[in-house]
């Protein structure tokens, strides 16, 4: 029997995790937000004050639902904190030992009737699934950035994940008003697997100075009519996610087409990740942002 999602922990209270509690706080759903670093989610809250702020001047949401949404998010200091939900969903850095030892530790904090979910763009579900005790009640539900402005959300079940666990989800995101499509358990699942190496391709197409940064985000903007360059995508999404969902890839379906560039790793190993690093492809830090290449 499907469960109703009213109750939602989140673990990870980045870009990703406070965007999820934002629509679903605003959605009606209590939000529990963890972290292991609590100025993260003192930074989250700030951060969806601010976005529904925005959302209430540009007239989409009014005040009352806006205060509202920020009561129904609340602050999670340990996982124990989470037990009470109907639902938690893990949205930490895109490493898989990162989020499978968060699992263990979820299992032994939640009562065994909890669903749990990963927002994970690239990792097997079917393994994630396998580190808890419950790989019945375990399903991919990916979000995509930032979570609310985008439409989609991909479902991704598991070899062992049962149709009780898919329904619950499918009629969580419906509440959410997002559209949901739904993957089969590979390497990237749908969206990744065919952006990423477009984007892997934009890198190889610069480390080979085939163009400049410019030239080929202005290529695809005006040429295929994409909202943004792959390169400023690159550094929206983040450099090191960008390379190791092209890991995952490689790994994952042994073929040469996927191998990461070069400069991208280059890039990551310099510790310019894009945007939130104030140096990528572009370079943030002025008025204006620059090209570095």
């Amino acid at each position: 029997m499907s469960l109703t999602i009213n109750t939602l922990g989140i673990v990870g209270a980045g870009q990703m995790g406070s965007g999820i509690a934002h629509v679903c706080a605003a959605a009606g759903i209590e939000v529990r937000l963890n972290d292991v670093n609590e100025e993260r989610i003192n930074g989250a809250l700030a951060t969806i004050n601010g976005n529904m702020a925005r959302q209430v001047a540009k007239g989409s949401m009014d005040e009352p639902a806006r205060q509202a949404a920020l009561g129904r998010i609340t602050g999670a200091r340990s996982f124990d904190d989470l037990a009470g939900c109907d639902l938690v969903i893990e949205a930490a850095t895109e490493n898989e030992e990162v989020k499978r030892s968060i699992f263990v530790a979820l299992c032994r904090a939640l009562p065994p009737e909890t669903l749990l979910a990963t927002n994970t763009s690239s990792i097997s579900i079917t393994r994630l699934a396998a580190a808890t005790n419950r790989p019945e009640k375990f399903i991919g539900i990916h979000f995509m950035n930032p979570v609310p402005v985008m439409q989609l959300v991909e479902l991704i079940r598991g070899i062992a994940t049962e149709d009780a666990t898919f329904d619950s989800a499918r009629a969580f995101i419906n509440r959410l008003g997002k559209t949901l499509t739904v993957s089969e358990d590979f390497p990237a699942f749908i969206v990744n697997r065919i952006l990423l190496p477009m984007i892997n391709e934009a890198v190889y197409t610069l480390y080979e100075g085939v163009g400049s940064v410019e030239s080929i985000d202005t290529a695809m903007r005006l040429g295929a009519n994409h909202p943004m360059g792959p390169l400023q995508l690159a550094d929206f999404i983040g450099l090191d996610t960008c390379l190791s969902v092209m890991q995952v890839l490689h790994d994952g379906l042994a073929d040469s087409k996927y191998r990461p560039c070069p400069l991208l790793v280059k890039y990551v190993e310099a510790g310019w990740l894009g945007r939130k690093t104030k140096r990528g492809f572009y370079d943030y830090r002025g008025d204006k942002p620059v090209p570095t290449r």
